[in-house]
């Protein structure tokens, strides 16, 4: 604080302050005009001019250079930019003077919004503000996806950006819309068959839903719940019944049952092993969709393990001859290509285990194979649904072998919910965990 000669002099700065010698806060306020109010022509006084002030609140601020020297409280909050043409150390708190610019919008001080998948928030730096975010990988990467669409006539195949996949990390993806758990573990011990057959009698093109049009169940959407695990089994056993017993046993056998009841060392929607999942069916049965439809969520199991379909509280199946729940034979490794091809054509739909890369989420048509530069990142394991094969072929390229693929991201997703991924390459290891079940028909 200033000091004073005088009575008149002591009077006025008691009442400038308090009777504490409190010396007055001008923070908060806007910063001015006062000096450039009094001074316009940046002509402030040099030295130390008590009378070099201006009025501000029910008191005066001061203009002079002694305001340089100590950066005194009680100097006009426009000295510095105005006196000194430079920026005042903030005395007002950042939130009421700092704005954030960011990609053509403005933000207060401490305000967050979403860029992508990560939280940014106008925050302070140094005597700046700027706008800080998350550094998160997201889901659907626009630099991802348009590096998928300069290399889509090599690669084979075209990528798009989901919107429900907006917003949503890589971690995310992987967590939520895979949920097969170690497939070396859970599948290595199960016995591989050999089947004998001609390998000519394999044709070039098959389609499951061609050959048995009543019999193989549609495309689910497991939405953000990790159980591709629970949906793809629930749906290679509902095609394998419907053939297996030539359409007396048509029937959509529920995906829920299995993830809500099978909880024994599975982890539900974060995750689960097929053996398992098998065994359960296998053990207890499942029950059909409409008595236990799909919630995307775990929920408390309902059906008690020992019943039957009346006592689960279902309705009365379309076979008059079952009574008990749906259930299958052990389930069975396929060793080759060749082998998972035979599979398909004599007894349908087939579960195949496969590593999911970034890229396979913005997927959209053609025949897919993995970037490498998706392997620097996040990936898990997903089983789907194998129906059949087929090859492309290009007046530029050589044919491309394809899977028949039925994934569960829904209908919206790629090729009308199904995709097609290199054949005979163990593309993302899809030839290396194949299950095939018998289903139990009456």
């Amino acid at each position: 604080m200033r000091s004073y000669h005088g009575l008149a002099c002591l009077v006025f700065v008691l009442s400038l302050s308090n009777v504490g010698g409190i010396r007055p806060d001008f923070s908060g306020l806007s910063p001015g005009p006062y000096c450039s109010a009094k001074y316009p022509s940046r002509a402030c006084c040099t030295g130390r001019q008590d009378e070099c002030s201006a009025p501000i609140l029910t008191t005066m601020c001061y203009c002079d250079d002694f305001c340089d020297r100590n950066r005194e409280g009680d100097c006009c909050p426009d000295y510095w930019s105005h006196c000194k043409g430079m920026e005042p150390e903030p005395t007002s708190r950042p939130d009421e003077i700092r704005r954030c610019y960011y990609r053509g919008k403005n933000y207060n001080h401490g305000q967050t919004f979403k860029e992508n998948c990560n939280v940014c928030k106008c925050s302070a730096v140094g005597r700046r503000a700027e706008v800080l975010c998350e550094v998160n990988r997201c889901l659907q990467e626009p630099d991802l996806i348009e590096e998928i669409k300069l290399e889509s006539p090599r690669l084979g195949w075209r990528a798009r950006n989901y919107t429900e996949f907006a917003g949503r990390t890589l971690k995310e993806g992987v967590q939520l819309r895979l949920g097969t758990l170690n497939p070396l573990r859970s599948v290595h011990k199960m016995n591989s068959v050999r089947r004998i057959y001609d390998l000519e009698s394999l044709p070039r093109e098959f389609d499951a839903r061609t050959r048995w049009p009543r019999d193989i169940s549609g495309v689910d959407d497991q939405g953000w719940c990790g159980a591709s695990w629970a949906i793809s089994s629930a749906r290679v056993a509902s095609d394998r019944f419907s053939i297996m017993s030539k359409g007396a046993d048509s029937v959509d056998l529920s995906a829920q049952h299995l993830l809500s009841c099978n909880n024994r060392g599975q982890q539900g929607c974060s995750g689960g092993y097929l053996d398992r999942a098998w065994m359960f069916i296998r053990k207890f049965g499942l029950v059909d969709e409409e008595c236990y439809p799909w919630l995307d969520s775990e929920g408390h199991c309902k059906i008690r393990k020992r019943t039957d379909l009346i006592g689960a509280g279902c309705s009365p199946p379309l076979n008059p001859l079952r009574k008990g729940l749906y259930k299958v034979g052990p389930a069975y490794r396929l060793g080759n290509e060749t082998d998972i091809m035979q599979e398909i054509l004599t007894s349908g739909p087939v579960q195949a285990t496969m590593r999911v890369y970034q890229d396979l989420f913005s997927y959209e048509s053609g025949v897919y194979r993995h970037l490498e530069s998706a392997e620097l990142h996040d990936s898990g394991y997903h089983s789907v649904r194998i129906i059949g094969w087929g090859e492309e072929s290009s007046r530029h390229y050589p044919s491309v072998k394809y899977w028949l693929v039925v994934n569960s991201w829904g209908r919206q997703w790629g090729e009308d919910g199904l995709f097609r991924i290199q054949k005979g390459t163990n593309e993302c290891e899809i030839e290396s965990f194949v299950l095939g079940v018998w289903a139990k028909t009456v």
